[in-house]
Formats: C-alpha cells, sequence, structure tokens
C-alpha cells in the first residue's frame, strides 16, 4: 500500500525491512518491539505550519514519557529518531491532533504496531484505496464508522474467514459532528477484517464496540499490552501562588429559574460575556437583569466581557453605535455596586477577525481612552484586557496566520499602550489530546513572561485564558463533548493552566449547549429544562476541592496530572488519570497517617466515591483506576 504501507524489500538481503506509516495527522500508534529497532519520525508542513508549534510524545509501556519532541513553527520539515529496546508491553507514540503537518513513521517489520485514529476529526491523509486490518473478537457487536472531510469517500470491509463484505458510503453532513456508520455482523469466533479506503486525501475511520485498533498485516493483531503504571508524587511546604477562578460563559439572556439549581453545582467563580453593542446602544438596560442575578444570585463577583455586534460579530467599529454601546455597558457595570472586577475586552479575537494589527491598534486606544475618561469606571472595578487573542502562541486558524499570533499581537500592544492595559486574556482551542495538554502550562508560562512579574512573583498583568474547549466553532466530536473524555480534558487543562499559581481565571465556553454549539456543560432538553454532561459532573466536583492557593508538587508520571492546593488549614491533592492504565500512586512531604484524611474518585458513571488509601513509613500511596479524577484532601492542623 502507498499510505500505512508494508515495503518489503526485493533485494535477497537478509535484513528485516521497514515498515511505513505516512500522512498521520491524529492518533496514537502502538508498538512492541520484539528485537532492538529504531523509531523514525519525519514530517511536512500540511496548513500553516509556520504558524504553530507542535509536540511529539513517546510513552514507554508502563505509562513514562521517554522521549518528547518539541517541534518548532519554523521547523516545517524535519525528522526525529529513537531507539526502542525490545518491550512486552506497548510503546505508544502520541501525534497529537489537530496537526499543521504530514507525519510518516517508520520501523522494523518485525515490531508489531497498531495504530488508534482520532474519531470524527481526520486522522490521516492516505493516497488512493489504501488496505489495513483489524479484528473483532467473539460475540462482539463491533460498528465500523467513518465521516468525510473531503477527501476518501467509503469505507469497504470483507472478513476473511468467509469473504463477506460491508460497504459504508461517506457522506456530507451539514453539521461537523454528523457521520456513517454500519453494524458489522457478529461471530461466534474471532474475526480479521480488511478495510479498503475508497478514494484519497483527508479521512477519519474508526471501530465502536470493538478495539480501536489496525494493523497492515493479519499478523501484525495482537493483543495490546499496558503495564501498571507508578506516580511518585514528593509535596513541598510554602505557597508558590493562587489558583485560578473556574469559570463558564454565560448566556447573554436570562436563563430560566429551572436552571439555577443546576448552576449551584456548576459552582462557577468566574464568568465570561459577551455584549453586543447594537443591542445596547438601543436598550442600555437590556443587559441588568441577568448581570446582577450572576453577580447576587450566583455569586460570580469575577468576570469578562468581550464587545461584539449583534450575532456576536466581533470587529466593532469606531462609530457611534460602538462608543453608546460601551457606554451602555460602563454604566451598567458601575450600578452593581463596586462589587469584584468586571474586565472587558474590546472585540472577540481580533488576530483572527480584523484584517491587520493596526485595525485592531486602532480600536483598542479609542475604546480605552473612553474607558478611562471616568475615573467612576476604575473605580467600579472595570478593568482593560487585551487582546483576547485566538490561540497565544499558535497562530488561528486562518491564511497568513504567522502574522496572527496572539503572543505577537500581545507584545505590540504592551509595548505602545501598556499603561491602558490590565490583564492579558486569550482563548486556547484545538488541543484535543489528553497527553498534549500540558501545553497549556507552557502557555501560561510564556504569558507570564511576556508580562513580567512583580516583587512577589505574581504577573504584572493579570493572566485570563478565559476561553477554552477542545475544539473551535462547531467542529466537535460527540465522542470528546458527550462523554467522560471531556472531564478527564477539562480536569487536566485545569491541573496544567494552575500548575506554576500565575493565572487569575480560566473559562470553560460555554455554559450550555447551544443548536449549532453543544459544547456546555448543560444539555438543553427543551427551553426551560437542562441537565448536567459529563464535564458539568466534573466541574461540581473539581469545585468540591478546589482551594485558594497552589503549592509545589513534584510529579515524575506522565499521563497522571495532579495539583496541590491549600487554604487555611485544609490541604488537598487533585488529580487526574489520563491513561487506561492503573497507576500506583505515592506520595511523600506530608504527615502520615493524615489528619482527618479522605480520598475520592470520580470515574465514567459520574459519581463521587471514597477510596481507601495507605500510609506506612511515611508515606501515603493508593491504587488509581484508569481514566479517573480523584481528590486526597486533609487538615494541616
Amino acid at each position: 500500500m502507498k499510505w500505512l504501507l508494508l515495503f518489503i524489500s526485493l533485494s535477497l538481503s537478509a535484513e528485516a525491512a521497514p515498515m511505513r506509516w505516512a500522512q498521520i495527522r491524529d492518533g496514537s500508534l502502538y508498538l512492541q518491539p520484539d528485537s532492538p529497532d529504531t523509531l523514525t519520525v519525519r514530517w511536512t508542513p500540511a496548513w500553516q505550519a509556520q504558524a504553530n508549534e507542535e509536540q511529539l510524545y513517546l510513552i514507554d509501556g508502563q505509562g513514562k514519557l521517554q522521549a518528547e519532541r518539541k517541534i518548532a513553527a519554523s521547523e516545517t520539515s524535519g525528522s526525529q529518531s529513537w531507539p526502542l529496546a525490545p518491550s512486552a508491553a506497548s510503546y505508544r507514540l502520541e501525534i497529537p491532533g489537530y496537526s499543521f503537518r504530514r507525519y510518516t513513521v517508520e520501523h522494523d517489520e518485525r515490531t508489531v504496531a497498531l495504530f488508534a485514529p482520532a474519531k470524527v476529526h481526520f486522522s490521516a491523509e492516505p493516497g488512493d484505496n489504501e488496505e489495513l486490518y483489524f479484528k473483532v473478537a467473539a460475540g462482539e457487536r463491533a460498528v465500523l464508522a467513518g465521516k468525510f472531510h473531503g477527501g476518501v469517500e467509503a469505507l469497504q470491509a470483507q472478513r476473511l474467514d468467509d469473504g463477506k463484505q460491508v460497504s459504508l458510503a461517506l457522506k456530507p453532513y451539514p453539521a461537523y459532528w454528523q457521520f456513517d456508520k454500519v453494524e458489522l455482523p457478529v461471530a461466534a469466533a474471532d474475526q480479521v477484517w480488511r478495510l479498503r479506503l475508497r478514494g484519497s486525501g483527508k479521512v477519519a475511520f474508526w471501530l465502536d464496540g470493538t478495539a480501536n485498533l489496525f494493523a497492515q498485516t493479519p499478523q501484525q493483531l495482537k493483543p495490546l499490552r499496558e503495564d501498571f503504571g507508578k506516580t511518585r508524587l514528593t509535596l513541598h511546604p510554602g505557597v508558590i501562588g493562587k489558583t485560578p477562578n473556574l469559570g463558564i460563559a454565560m448566556p447573554y439572556a436570562l436563563p430560566p429559574p429551572s436552571t439555577f439549581a443546576l448552576f449551584d453545582a456548576l459552582n462557577a467563580t468566574a464568568a465570561t460575556h459577551y455584549s453586543l453593542v447594537d443591542i445596547m446602544a438601543t436598550r442600555p438596560h437590556y443587559e441588568d437583569k441577568f448581570r446582577r442575578l450572576f453577580q447576587e444570585r450566583f455569586g460570580i463577583t469575577q468576570n469578562l466581557t468581550l464587545l461584539a455586534g449583534r450575532y456576536r460579530v466581533a470587529d466593532l467599529r469606531l462609530d457611534a453605535n460602538s462608543t453608546a454601546g460601551l457606554d451602555a455597558w460602563l454604566a451598567a457595570t458601575r450600578a452593581l455596586g463596586g462589587k469584584g472586577t468586571h474586565y472587558i475586552g474590546f472585540a472577540d479575537e481580533p488576530n483572527l477577525n480584523y484584517r491587520d494589527y493596526a485595525s485592531y491598534q486602532a480600536i483598542f486606544n479609542s475604546m480605552a481612552r473612553q474607558v478611562r475618561s471616568d475615573p467612576a469606571n476604575a473605580k467600579a472595578g472595570v478593568r482593560i484586557v487585551m487582546p483576547a487573542s485566538s490561540r497565544f502562541i499558535n497562530g488561528p486558524f486562518i491564511e497568513n496566520a504567522e502574522d496572527r499570533r496572539g503572543i505577537d499581537w500581545a507584545r505590540r500592544l504592551l509595548a505602545e499602550s501598556g499603561d491602558s492595559i490590565d490583564a492579558l486574556a486569550w482563548h486556547e482551542w484545538m488541543v484535543r489530546d489528553l497527553l498534549a495538554t500540558r501545553v497549556y502550562r507552557d502557555s501560561v508560562r510564556r504569558a507570564a513572561d511576556l508580562v513580567g512579574l512583580d516583587a512577589q512573583g505574581r504577573p504584572r498583568k493579570a493572566l485570563l485564558l478565559d476561553q477554552t474547549n477542545m475544539s473551535s466553532g462547531s467542529s466537535l466530536s460527540p465522542y470528546d463533548q458527550e462523554t467522560h473524555y471531556a472531564s478527564l480534558w477539562w480536569a487536566s487543562v485545569a491541573i496544567n493552566s494552575s500548575q506554576d499559581g500565575l493565572l487569575d481565571m480560566l473559562g470553560w465556553f460555554q455554559a450550555a449547549d447551544e443548536s449549532d454549539h453543544r459544547k456546555g456543560m448543560l444539555r438543553m432538553l427543551d427551553e426551560e429544562h437542562y441537565e448536567l454532561k459529563p464535564v458539568g459532573y466534573a466541574q461540581q466536583f473539581m469545585q468540591q476541592h478546589w482551594l485558594h492557593d497552589v503549592m509545589r508538587l513534584e510529579n515524575d508520571a506522565f499521563e497522571v496530572d495532579v495539583l496541590a492546593m491549600a487554604s487555611d488549614h485544609q490541604r488537598s491533592l487533585f488529580g487526574v488519570n489520563k491513561g487506561a492504565r492503573i497507576q500506583l500512586v505515592s506520595l511523600e512531604g506530608t504527615a502520615c497517617p493524615l489528619n482527618n484524611g479522605t480520598l475520592h474518585y470520580f470515574g465514567a458513571d459520574n459519581r463521587s466515591r471514597e477510596a481507601p488509601f495507605k500510609c506506612q513509613g511515611g508515606r501515603i500511596s493508593f491504587e488509581l483506576p484508569g481514566e479517573t479524577l480523584f481528590a486526597l484532601r486533609w487538615s494541616a492542623s
């Protein structure tokens, strides 16, 4: 085959031939060598590679990070080789999506290799009529699924045992989350199937009801083995910073009373809003009722508002309408009574929506003068943010993204208008991979480097990651948004973003599903009634154990993220096991036994349950199930 192709040497050489997987954009490759091997990864640009940094991760059979390759934006093409030692458990090469590069992977043909593609999101760009193999175990009700992304047009599966064929046409749909699927016949014995990808170009294909693993030959379809992992934690005394307020993007309307208990469960301590100048210019009191409700009933006193036009038109203009809309918002904010902090951002994601930096700078400077002209605004808690960019280290999803990176626009604006700026805000999208969420920590650190630190080690401008989600816009997968996966992702993002105590606000976008944006913490049953989605239940669990300050913690694990926190005499470790393997967790640096210590797990059933832990020789230990959130809490006195 041309893509994911087994190249067999035609020479008489006794050396093993390489196996080659090409054009991968998003997925995991599991590798089990029985003799020393060399793994080589090469990449070429796909789209806007020059504007985007990327990462590759190689994890060993116990879940430890064996190697990491950070790819600079300037490395649009390149290569990386790593040695693989013989292993009974599988290595995992992670190519996180959304990727802006095409990756080709080579290894020895004797190394067992299984590819786990992403679901719904496209994972590769095959050539014409490529072939793979997969196995369905006896009695499994397997489903073959795929999504049309403008490339491969059909999937055809043939059972090797009797030649039975199943075909699946991939059709375009108006909604990104819609896809095609077909049930495979159930058999009394294990069955191997050949999969043909009809056509070429981008493709999403995957399996449900059985292992989502594909090989290049039937002989490679061996059981996947992942051994238990070990996580060693060391807690250090003292506080290094504050935890961010965990927020959600609130609706631009008065929510129905039936939802109040759900908002209470989410217990958001921050909120993000839009203010539509087209409405406020003519109806200056439109926002009063729901903004007061959010502050008084839900107790949210830290918020960030992005000015936009009706229908969230992002590029504001220097006109009377925008001026009147901002004036109305300022008056409404002063009327709230001076409680809390009310950040205001001029335009939503200007690096994505404005034609150039100069156009945005003009609107920013004009509106900043308008806010600063009345000292009563600052007295009421109004603060100015910039530039609420679409992504920060990397460029937005637009042509010429290299010239539109959020960090570059922020650097220029700080140099030219720094006295008018109180905070730096940005939005982070498309980091969908659970193992890649560590880039959130990097982006916060680089934002702090940009604004600088004061004598107390705090950023000189508040840092607000006010909107984030796995995907931007409506490019959503139900496997992400509607499942426990979102809970794991949100916990991991919160932990990584908070790790150094530098961030002031972290906001999930958005509170409730909309018809074309189903990425809320609440699912709409009808216009009056909603229910918590899995990530909403996870948010509830997180807030129950989220404390005020961050403590320094050493963590040698890669698949387990942990945040150490303190409030007065309370201490907590909040963490998440992102992998499927069990992790044996040990903690040093605290008294044993724990004073009033409790350990709780939160799993795919959306329930919190108390779990046992041991205390021996001054070390706390417990067995952490795969894909589980946990909270260890105790009193320091």
